[in-house]
């Protein structure tokens, strides 16, 4: 089955208001999810903006908004106000294929730069931590060595927290670059004033403390780093399956251009294994054409003259000469991109619950700190308490303090839910199934009724010749199918051309057809090889005095029963045979029915159809009479879905998926609408998640990848809160706690860079997604 090229290369959704306007910019210094929180702040709180989200994975925001109230500029200024930078994403005109490889460049860029500042933290702790641990005091002024390698740590490797905490400072906010700040820094200027001056503070000093905070918490982001870019891999590889040059016919004569520089009409020359530069139209040649990295379909699809073509698709076997159709941001690559981009920069309403707790979690934090600290420092003045060392009573409560600061850690809050929407996407994404953002994702989860509309989403959506059946046995049925497909072959009635594709493969070439006449009320006449050749309904042959009618009756009433059609064919005045033709079921319809019945989803078919022909087909994929809604018009779809979400609101949500332009508003009522890729633009624009093959085998899948993707989120979500509700205490109570005591910042500095890790880790865990369902395409 091959994609509509025009209505996938627009997948994504579209937005028509001249009056509201969407801008996608790109953020820089968000650490942590209080950072989201702020910057969402900001944005909502400027005259004219509508909505506002902000994913700290992507490091991008999504605003909607009056463009008469407000601009861009204004949205960039709200951004920089509140202590971030910001630019603004302008779509390029040859879709995103430049920015998407610009980005991987960056990244690639920022990680080397990243490793350098790492490796440097490393060889610079690793004697501090030798000489504090184990040559204490060892020689004299061996404090002074342990500043010399502690201020590069600090000042270089941990420059990114320190500017960050500042411009966080300066515009009265807080996030975790705040707190690792304020927490190395107090380590080192307490260090620094006892390497100056021991007789007033103590000689007592944390060099290794400031240079393991540092470097820990900067292994952690490194990690951080490396882990972002793995879960953004399927776009990059997506992308990368576009082919770099194509050949062009101008002018009559062939030359290999850039693949951004052709356009609309050009003629371009696919060889033997190439890819298709761009979407077209074949004008010359037949090959076959490997769809699967696109589509999931694992059987190359042939190809001849007035057939469609994918960009980026494999050439196998013959030459072709394609007319390109669309280009750039038009394609449909460029289609599934832009659909992946989106759902992996949008939120899930699980997020709600995280962003409403970092809004408060650092100034929580901060005061929490303050109150250690002031609180160890009179216990230890009070009842003579130290760190195994002669030490002022502050030092105590500093060291407690330090530590309740580094090991909270918001990161793990901001990074649960965006990382397993990006990988999860992206995974769907190279799965065939595309999801328009984080909460189509998450509700698909919770789905336990699916209705199907029947044609074009179980069904193939056009009839196929079923049954022959001959009157007299002087007439095999490769006789009457070849007479009745070349007495149809000038008509343009879909039951005829489903009778014509039918005898061209049992005969080729047809017989030509002389004579041809369409008789009003369904029938044609026409001369064939000499024979009057007359199709119709036996009412309408009664009347050309057609005989041998009650056989042709009789052989009608099994198909009829089977809730096809069936029309009878006569040859020179005699009634020679049946035709039964009917929707056929697609093949992996009723696999995909019993897969989801496995699952516990229970599957109801909607259809225009009588009863009986509906069940016939019902029958076939498995679905129970009972769940087979009949005579359902165009219109009454959307209420009939919202009848059965009044029905089942108590044990979960309800699906529809469908394929039609009549099936988007049922699409868009329903709490998560499929559609089929094969289908009507407007029903992918309305609909959540796209199966882009149009295989309701895909919708299993689907399923189990949504109910692993919010299985990942909880896990992340449970450790992220669980983490910081177990360690913040401890860190409180770190004076108290044996195997802590001045090494309480160390351990919280190591502990805090794990969290982010593990979240993100376990989000990557979806990479590895299998279904045994699902048509695996490898990125």
């Amino acid at each position: 089955m091959t994609l509509d090229t025009p209505a996938m290369g627009q997948l994504g959704p579209h937005n028509d208001d001249p009056h509201v306007s969407t801008a996608t910019l790109s953020i820089a210094g968000m650490t942590c999810a209080s950072c989201v929180r702020r910057v969402e702040r900001a944005l909502g709180k400027t005259g004219g903006v509508a909505s506002a989200s902000v994913n700290l994975a992507t490091e991008q925001a999504t605003v909607t908004f009056a463009p008469e109230a407000t601009g861009i500029d204004e949205l960039l200024g709200a951004v920089t106000r509140a202590g971030y930078g910001a630019t603004e994403i302008i779509p390029a005109d040859d879709g995103d294929f430049d920015q998407i490889a610009s980005d991987a460049e960056r990244r690639a860029t920022d990680l080397r730069g990243r490793r350098i500042k790492l490796l440097a933290g490393i060889t610079l702790s690793v004697p501090i931590i030798m000489l504090s641990m184990f040559f204490q005091s060892a020689f004299p002024d061996e404090s002074w060595l342990l500043l010399a390698l502690t201020l590069p740590v600090w000042a270089w490797v941990g420059a990114d927290f320190h500017t960050s905490a500042l411009r966080q400072i300066r515009h009265l906010g807080a996030n975790m670059d705040v707190l690792v700040s304020l927490g190395s820094t107090a380590a080192f200027v307490m260090s620094v004033a006892a390497t100056l001056a021991p007789q007033i503070v103590g000689g007592m000093t944390f060099y290794d403390t400031t240079a393991l905070i540092v470097t820990l918490i900067y292994l952690g982001k490194y990690l951080e780093a490396r882990a972002k870019g793995q879960a953004g891999e399927a776009i990059a590889a997506l992308a990368a399956l576009r082919p770099s040059v194509a050949h062009v016919l101008r002018s009559g004569a062939e030359m290999d251009v850039a693949i951004a520089q052709v356009r609309p009409g050009d003629v371009c020359i696919v060889r033997p294994g190439e890819k298709i530069p761009t979407d077209g139209l074949v004008l010359a040649g037949s090959s076959a054409a490997d769809e699967s990295l696109l589509t999931g379909e694992s059987m190359p699809v042939e190809k001849q003259a007035g057939d469609h073509v994918i960009g980026a698709t494999l050439n196998t076997t013959g030459s072709l000469r394609v007319r390109a159709t669309h280009v750039g941001r038009d394609t449909v690559l460029a289609g599934i991109l832009r659909q992946v981009e989106e759902a992996q920069g949008s939120k899930a309403p699980i997020q709600k619950l995280a962003d409403t707790v970092s809004g408060v979690f650092v100034p929580v934090v901060l005061v929490l700190s303050l109150l250690t600290f002031a609180g160890w420092t009179l216990i230890a003045s009070a009842t003579h308490l130290s760190l195994g060392m002669q030490s002022a009573p502050w030092i105590l409560g500093l060291v407690a303090g330090i530590a309740v600061l580094v090991v909270a850690c918001p990161c793990a809050l901001g990074l649960a839910t965006p990382t397993a929407i990006m990988v999860g996407a992206g995974r769907g994404a190279a799965l065939g199934i595309l999801f328009r953002d984080g909460e189509s994702l998450e509700q698909l989860e919770k789905v336990r009724l699916v209705a199907f509309d029947k044609t074009g989403t179980i069904t193939r959506g056009k009839p196929e010749l079923t049954d022959i059946v001959t009157l007299h046995g002087d007439r095999r049925e490769e006789d009457v199918l070849r007479l009745a497909a070349a007495a149809e072959s000038p008509s343009e009635h879909p039951l005829a051309r489903a009778i014509v594709a039918a005898g061209a493969q049992a005969s080729d070439p047809l017989p030509p057809a002389e004579g041809f006449e369409a008789i009003p009320g369904g029938g044609v006449s026409a001369t064939v090889e000499g024979h009057e050749v007359l199709i119709g309904t036996p009412e309408l042959l009664a009347t050309r005095d057609v005989t041998g009618l009650k056989a042709a009756e009789a052989a009608l009433i099994g198909p009829q029963s089977d809730g096809k059609t069936a029309v009878v064919v006569a040859v020179d005045g005699v009634a020679a045979g049946v035709l039964a033709l009917a929707d056929t079921v697609k093949p992996t319809s009723a696999e995909a029915v019993k897969h989801l019945h496995s699952l516990g989803i229970r599957v109801l078919m909607l259809t225009g159809d009588h009863e009986r022909a509906a069940h016939a087909i019902a029958a076939q994929v498995g679905i129970a009479p009972e769940d087979v809604i009949a005579r359902v018009l165009p219109g009454e779809k959307a209420a009939v879905i919202q009848r059965l979400q009044d029905e089942t609101h108590a044990t979960g949500l309800v699906a529809f998926a469908g394929d039609g332009v009549n099936d988007a508003p049922a699409l868009a009522q329903a709490d998560v609408g499929i559609a089929m890729g094969t289908g009507a633009e407007v029903a992918m624009r309305a609909a959540g998640a796209t199966l882009v093959r149009g295989d309701l085998a895909e919708l299993a899948p689907a399923l189990s990848l949504s109910r692993q993707t919010m299985r990942i989120i909880r896990q992340n979500l449970f450790w992220a809160f669980g983490y910081n509700s177990i360690l913040i205490p401890i860190a409180m109570l770190s004076p108290v706690i044996p195997w802590l005591g001045t090494a309480a910042p160390i351990f919280s500095a190591a502990a805090m860079a794990l969290s982010s890790v593990t979240v993100i880790s376990n989000s990557l865990r979806l990479r590895g997604f299998r279904s045994a369902r699902a048509h695996h395409i490898s990125l």
